[in-house]
């Protein structure tokens, strides 16, 4: 896990739990109570470790281990205001974006996953010619569901980019 937590630190910005406000306040805001993961019933949020720099010990999600299930109980719990109560339709954590030369219906093989486990269901991921997923960033949530989900291994075909930069 911790080599998985280094290269994502080192590729990306962090995914943060839903309701966070913009990343040069909630890194100020944020007092590192670990409240928020404490809450968490599926260990969605982890702390980040000296990996992330002077974002050590605030709260991230990475999706390809356990994404965000939107059960929205962060926001309720955050004593500094770092995290915000939002409807989960309305959650802003990141967006998800496919990688065409990856993805296994862009390239024949017939694949629904991101698609059908998507909360936000056929809003945010759709399906074009009832085949090719595609993302529509002004719905997507940035959950992560789908990153997790994808088939392949390796590499996933469709990862989220936080919205948080």
């Amino acid at each position: 896990m911790f080599n998985l937590l280094k290269n994502i630190a080192n590729s990306r910005a962090p995914l943060r739990p839903p309701g966070a406000v913009d990343e040069k306040d909630f890194v100020k805001l944020c007092i590192r109570c670990r409240k928020c993961e404490l809450v968490c019933p599926y260990k969605s949020i982890k702390t980040a470790h000296a990996e992330w720099g002077v974002k050590m010990g605030t709260p991230i999600i990475v999706p390809r281990e356990v994404p965000c299930y939107l059960c929205m109980k962060c926001p309720e719990v955050c004593p500094s205001g770092a995290l915000k109560e939002v409807k989960k339709e309305k959650v802003a954590m990141g967006k998800a974006v496919i990688d065409t030369s990856l993805c296994l219906p862009y390239n024949g093989i017939i694949c629904r996953a991101c698609f059908e486990r998507c909360p936000i269901y056929r809003e945010a991921i759709t399906l074009k010619d009832e085949m090719y997923p595609e993302v529509h960033p002004d719905k997507c949530v940035g959950c992560g569901i789908c990153e997790r989900v994808c088939l392949l291994t390796d590499q996933p075909a469709i990862t989220v980019i936080s919205r948080h930069l």
